[in-house]
């Protein structure tokens, strides 16, 4: 506790103190989000080209942590596209500070880099054409499926081809709105990833008359906000952020912002907030309400 209460006035100092991120972000006033292009409605691109998203305001609330962490209310934010499958190198190399996007937090990612409490629960589904005969990945016998680069979906449908002895044909696409494009132009039999961003590209292309999400959740994917790890400090910030906006009753209205109510697109996702998400936005309410 100590060492904590100790670090605001020794970021007033150079940076000294600081944890490597922090100190970074210090030095050059500046701190850079990763955001994805076609992630509706986590982090994506609006009209105008600039990046929007659930995961972008919970980044800019981290931000305003950061600034408060090292004396520097003025920071500016930079905003950094990364892909499914450069992301969690962006994190490593330091290309990007914060990893705004649609990402889940599992074990084996966590070898690698930290996380922030949880903002999301999704798992793999199917979308297909609307007249398409596949209700359930038992169906995609002989069949061939896309997936984006670099994400859980990939090796949730391995799994599944395994399980169940399907026969599939995996191939990949380098982001989420090529492979919507793939099922689109006929070239694959499903698009497989997260539910939320399957119901979103829907939305978005406005395509509910030609597509349908389906099949049994083939994962469990549960989404966090991705940084460097080994910082304790850092790590702190982040779970400061979340509990102020969990104490402040921010979450829920944050989240009903963007999948419930109409986007700045034009879209409506209407996806009420599972019980499981409520509850964890729930633990992180310090106030004395909240302990009630």
């Amino acid at each position: 506790m100590v060492l904590a209460l100790a670090m605001p006035a020794a970021a007033q100092n150079g940076g000294e103190g600081l944890s490597p991120t922090l100190a970074a972000i210090k030095a050059r006033h500046v701190v850079h989000l990763g955001y994805r292009e076609s992630s509706p409605p986590f982090s994506f691109l609006d009209q105008a080209g600039r990046p929007i998203g659930y995961s972008l305001e919970l980044c800019e609330a981290i931000v305003e942590e950061i600034g408060t962490e090292i004396d520097d209310p003025a920071l500016r934010i930079e905003y950094v596209k990364v892909t499914s499958d450069d992301r969690i190198a962006a994190v490593l190399e330091g290309k990007i500070d914060l990893e705004c996007g649609s990402t889940t937090a599992n074990a084996e990612r966590s070898k690698q880099v930290a996380f922030s409490p949880l903002m999301f629960v999704a798992g793999t589904k199917l979308m297909v054409p609307k007249g398409s005969a596949i209700s359930a990945a038992t169906d995609l016998k002989g069949k061939t499926v896309v997936v984006t680069k670099g994400t859980t979906n990939e090796v949730a449908m391995h799994n599944a081809d395994k399980k169940f002895a399907l026969g599939l044909t995996v191939v990949t696409a380098p982001d989420h709105e090529q492979s919507y494009q793939m099922l689109v132009d006929g070239k694959v039999d499903a698009f497989a990833t997260d539910d939320i961003l399957l119901y979103g590209l829907i939305a978005r292309h406005k395509s509910q008359d030609k597509l349908r999400v389906t099949g049994d959740y083939l994962s469990y994917d549960p989404y966090g906000i991705m940084f460097r790890k080994s910082e304790p400090q850092l790590a702190a910030v982040v779970e400061r952020a979340f509990r102020r906006l969990g104490s402040n009753h921010d979450l829920i209205p944050l989240y009903n912002k963007w999948f419930v109510g109409r986007l700045p697109t034009g879209e409506r996702l209407n996806v009420a907030i599972s019980p499981q998400l409520e509850e964890a936005f729930h633990v992180l309410d310090d106030s004395p309400s909240g302990n009630q």
